[in-house]
């Protein structure tokens, strides 16, 4: 069985990959990443943008700010991980300190003391790292139900899952509940953006890839500017990050 799926998964690979003077060299792999991002955006058109636009309604605000809260604590202690990874220690500190502060004073981080604190906040996965560290980013790919991604970051985004908190918990119901209810917040978050690229983009395949793919490389790149890293021998002229809270 498990032979029979690498060669279906294999057999795909090979008849996505996208051949021609228009294919994109980032995304060699664009027609079976459009027929994943076809799939995740008929998902989010059904399920997905119904409940979050129904949870922005019926959440008052204040809840939904503690909600996001709680989630980017969480995320915090992660990132300073990563950070320890990358040899940060100011970064790695800072998040520690974020985490500890809000856990303890800020009701398990719904209320974001540490921000009023002025303790900045540097957002780090573990994609990140293995660029610091000199790891290429790969082909772009669409990931089923994750979405934008590249081959370093998939795979980042397997070790993201053990470093995250929620996946810790062995009760199921609670796992699951904290899970659904973080998808949902981050989907309401975006609302308004999805909106604005439903409006703007032409092709809003293109778009999204190329929004994903600049962002990803200018962090590689800020970290190779301000002399920490490897970074990964790639560079595709997008533009850097601003660098006043750090939120990369």
């Amino acid at each position: 069985m498990l032979k029979g799926a690498a060669l279906a998964v294999a057999i795909a690979l090979t008849a996505g990959c996208a051949t021609g003077p228009d294919a994109n060299p980032r995304d060699p792999l664009e027609p079976l990443n459009r027929g994943v991002y076809q799939f995740n955006d008929a998902l989010d058109t059904a399920v997905l943008k119904p409940v979050a636009t129904a949870y922005q309604n019926v959440t008052p605000s204040p809840v939904r700010t503690g909600v996001g809260n709680f989630f980017n604590n969480l995320t915090d202690l992660w990132s300073s991980v990563n950070a320890g990874l990358q040899l940060r220690p100011r970064e790695a500190t800072e998040n520690l300190m974020r985490f500890s502060v809000n856990s303890v004073f800020g009701l398990a981080g719904v209320l974001d003391i540490a921000t009023e604190m002025g303790i900045p906040r540097t957002r780090l996965d573990f994609g990140q790292t293995m660029g610091f560290w000199g790891a290429p980013a790969g082909a772009y790919l669409v990931l089923p139900l994750l979405g934008p991604s590249s081959v370093r970051d998939g795979a980042g985004t397997v070790v993201n899952a053990y470093g995250d908190p929620v996946n810790s918990i062995d009760h199921v119901a609670t796992r699951n509940s904290l899970s659904a209810l973080r998808i949902v917040d981050t989907r309401a978050t975006y609302l308004r953006a999805t909106t604005l690229l439903e409006d703007a983009a032409l092709d809003k395949y293109s778009f999204t890839r190329d929004l994903y793919l600049n962002r990803r490389q200018s962090q590689i790149d800020d970290m190779v500017d301000r002399g920490i890293g490897l970074g990964d021998g790639d560079s595709d002229g997008g533009d850097k990050p601003k660098d006043t809270n750090r939120n990369d």
